[in-house]
């Protein structure tokens, strides 16, 4: 009988002997499967590459022809994967992100229609910015508020959304947020209140209550800020297509005002850049310059623009740690950048 037993034993040792490498490699297989696309709750962010906004914009029909280009560059963002984290850990100018880091509270869908919404608040900017330094007519007109958010306990939670735009209240209608803000915070706390909103084109209307925000007002408990639309003889079209963000506000601005004027402010020059553009005209500080100042390099930019302050800093220690010749300049305004390149070969 173990006589038996044994013989077992060395027959399944050599089945298993046959087969151990074939195990091995089925294991191993499904472990190099799993490294490369099972996602982990981390973000992957490295150089995105530069574009050409002639590529993007259109300024009255019109092709632009002139030699040089203004470029606004992107940052890259991936769902990490093992493979991805190793990748980043051995490569330079490319950072691991949490999650939470990278969309906050958002959901991804909800984190892609931000973006989408600061990417048109820069180009309406930029439109309203490039035109006005120019000369020419424009008007930024008020349409409604985006909502930004929804507090837990707000009673228009799960009916309104992010990126809808609030273009009344109570068949009241306003010319800024904070007319709208006002006018609810003066309504009786658990009133009721009627919203009227646009969501993915349609007009709708919502009934909810006043409630009491963290701050001790009334109001109807979402974040908000002002949704605009520019007015202006000169036709002026943005197809940037799933980009969204608001960091090429400065480069969009450059690119328009270009156009529109008599000035040929590129000269022939690969010209890129990034920072927010404001109402006022200033340059506002972004994320990622690092890895910005690496796209605009790799595309044969010899100019970056880099918003005053910490990005300035920031540039400047890429450029140098990256090996470029590329001239990096510090803008706090638009105009700035405008007298930077008149006044430079």
């Amino acid at each position: 009988m173990e006589d038996k037993k044994q013989s077992k034993i060395k027959v399944f040792g050599a089945w298993l002997n046959r087969f151990k490498w074939w195990i091995s490699g089925v294991t191993a297989s499904i472990l190099l499967l799993a490294a490369v696309f099972v996602p982990l709750p981390y973000y992957v962010e490295m150089p995105g590459g530069a574009f050409n906004i002639a590529q993007v914009l259109t300024v009255n029909d019109k092709e632009d022809s002139e030699s040089g280009s203004y470029e606004f560059v992107a940052v890259s963002q991936v769902r990490a994967t093992f493979a991805w984290l190793v990748y980043a850990w051995a490569t330079p100018f490319t950072d691991i992100t949490t999650v939470e880091e990278t969309t906050g509270d958002y959901s991804q869908e909800d984190y892609i229609r931000i973006n989408q919404f600061y990417m048109e608040t820069s180009q309406n900017t930029a439109i309203y910015q490039a035109l006005t330094l120019a000369g020419k007519t424009v008007s930024l007109d008020y349409q409604g508020v985006y909502v930004l958010s929804v507090s837990d306990d707000s009673t228009f939670k799960g009916v309104l959304n992010i990126a809808d735009t609030v273009t009344g209240v109570n068949s009241q209608t306003f010319s800024s947020s904070e007319e709208l803000i006002a006018f609810v915070s003066d309504l009786d706390l658990g009133s009721e209140v009627t919203v009227q909103y646009t969501s993915g084109g349609e007009s709708k209307e919502a009934t909810g209550k006043i409630i009491e925000l963290s701050n001790g007002k009334n109001g109807i408990g979402i974040g908000l800020v002002d949704h605009t639309s520019v007015s202006s003889d000169d036709k002026i079209t943005f197809h940037t297509g799933s980009v969204g963000g608001p960091s090429a506000g400065l480069m969009f601005t450059l690119d328009i005002y270009d156009q529109v004027s008599s000035e040929d402010l590129r000269k022939g020059r690969t010209i890129a850049g990034t920072g927010t553009i404001n109402m006022d005209g200033t340059v506002g500080e972004i994320g990622g310059i690092d890895k910005k100042v690496v796209s605009a390099a790799k595309s044969g930019a010899t100019i970056f623009f880099a918003p005053a302050g910490d990005n300035y800093k920031d540039a400047v220690k890429a450029a140098k740690e990256y090996g470029t010749d590329m001239k990096i300049v510090k803008v706090s305004t638009v105009q700035e950048a405008i007298d930077y390149l008149r006044n430079n070969d």
